[in-house]
């Protein structure tokens, strides 16, 4: 399957997923082929149930690209109709699909409905994306007019005013116009936009030469809107979001010239509070997105304030563990020169070669240097960066790992202090409290029959008595 995912094309496209006997089992639009077919099999990704049954059915993909996302919609309502994929069907939590319904009267009307009937009008579907047909067929209208009443007005609508309606009540257009340019609707929406701008464009260039000149300026204008329409973005949320992701991927493989995509980023931060309690923190992103099951963390052995030496014992302890843990494609360091330089010196002397960036909070350059004694170079990103943004990403969510660990240790450390206080509270005891109860205020807010039960009851008796002027 792996070679099959390293063919798809970062296009617009539907694809067919096929268990072992080749039967299409799931049909799906994309608008980007590559990242939305491997979102499947990156194990960082949080799948429901049903998708998860789905994937293990999974034995090859095919795909169809196309030229635009609309085509991608209506030709997957075209490929899930002829195929009927089961899963279409399961996973779709008892929603009803979208049809496109046009009526069968003189000026047929285009509507909107989830359950079609069979009274002589034409449906087109199912849609699974409610959200997406509805917003392309809004642009197809700007194209081809089309009727939305249920009795025709004897006045003109404002809809005819501002061009969506062809304003049949007013003789605007003939029944036989109409229905020709519905014919260009419904073949859109069988997956065929790019036929229907083939032929309009021959239509507008034989008019031109008839020196019917305002005919074809019609035609071109019908034309400007369907390639307005072809390249906007009609997919949801995660489909904006993966095509984000995918290029934030990008932009860092050419940063750091390499063949392959950088499938997994590590980032390293560290905490401490005036040189107490230090440690550090290393995050994972897999293909883009937070991997928290391969977090780790770091009680540096270290002592004092000193960024550069905790970098440089950080990365010095992760690279031992070169073998055992899976080997990350870039390290991101949160910091400047110092604490890159340091985890450059740590990479070095363990003979080991990744690419290493530093992200410095101040002006959020990308900091990197040559090998040997290269010189350093500061890379100012655009603040729109996708690329800035993942790094960012990965940032942040190494420095919230890190300060959270230093706050539970300085918490622990802090609560024990204070237990050492407490006559007949040492050693042994201190570690029964604590991992009963957690915390000092754990302690604190248990019952008196809870706290004999740990430590006994006399004991219990000196814990209420001082723990509360604690």
């Amino acid at each position: 399957m792996e070679h099959r995912l390293q063919e798809l094309p970062a296009a617009p496209g539907v694809y067919m997923h096929k268990d072992r006997e080749g039967g299409v089992i799931y049909i799906g639009k994309a608008a980007n082929l590559r990242t939305r077919v491997r979102s499947y099999f990156q194990r960082s990704r949080q799948h429901d149930y049903k998708t998860r049954v789905l994937i293990q059915d999974i034995a090859d993909t095919d795909w169809m690209e196309t030229g635009s996302e609309v085509e991608a919609l209506f030709l997957e309502s075209e490929m899930i109709k002829r195929h009927q994929p089961k899963y279409n069907i399961e996973l779709r939590d008892n929603k009803q699909f979208l049809y496109v319904k046009i009526t069968n009267d003189e000026f047929p009307r285009v509507w909107f409905t989830r359950r079609p009937f069979d009274d002589g009008a034409e449906y087109y579907g199912p849609f699974t994306d409610a959200f997406a047909v509805r917003k392309a067929l809004r642009q197809l209208r700007r194209s081809f007019p089309y009727v939305t009443h249920r009795t025709l007005p004897e006045r003109a609508c404002l809809h005819y005013h501002i061009g969506l309606c062809p304003g049949p009540e007013v003789d605007a257009i003939t029944p036989k116009q109409y229905r020709a340019n519905l014919g260009y609707i419904k073949r859109y929406l069988k997956g065929k936009g790019g036929a229907v701008i083939g032929e309009l464009e021959k239509r507008m260039n034989r008019l031109s030469r008839e020196q019917s000149y305002e005919e074809a300026a019609a035609v071109r204008n019908q034309l400007h809107n369907l390639k307005s329409l072809s390249r906007q973005h009609v997919f949801g949320d995660q489909e904006l979001f993966d095509l984000q992701r995918d290029q934030s991927l990008r932009n860092l493989r050419e940063f750091i010239g390499t063949e392959q995509m950088p499938r997994r980023i590590e980032c390293y931060d560290v905490s401490h509070l005036q040189g107490t309690d230090n440690v550090a923190s290393m995050v994972v992103f897999t293909d883009g997105l937070p991997n928290r099951g391969e977090y780790r963390k770091f009680k540096l052995r270290a002592p004092g304030n000193d960024d550069v030496t905790h970098m440089r014992e950080v990365i010095t302890r992760r690279l031992k563990r070169w073998d055992q843990w899976p080997k990350p494609d870039v390290m991101i360091i949160d910091g400047g020169k110092g604490q890159v330089q340091a985890a450059l010196g740590a990479r070095d002397e363990a003979g080991i070669d990744v690419p290493v960036i530093g992200l410095a909070k101040r002006f959020e350059y990308l900091i990197t240097k040559s090998r040997g004694e290269g010189s350093w170079q500061e890379t100012a990103l655009e603040p729109q960066s996708q690329l800035l943004k993942l790094l960012q990403h990965a940032r942040d969510e190494a420095h919230r790992f890190a300060v959270t660990y230093h706050a539970r240790l300085r918490s622990k450390r802090q609560t024990s202090s204070r237990l050492e206080s407490i006559p007949g509270v040492g050693p042994v005891t201190r570690k029964k409290l604590l991992a009963t109860f957690g915390s000092l205020r754990g302690i604190r807010d248990a019952s008196r029959d809870e706290l004999a039960a740990t430590v006994g009851p006399r004991l219990a008796d000196s814990l209420i008595q001082y723990i509360h002027e604690v």
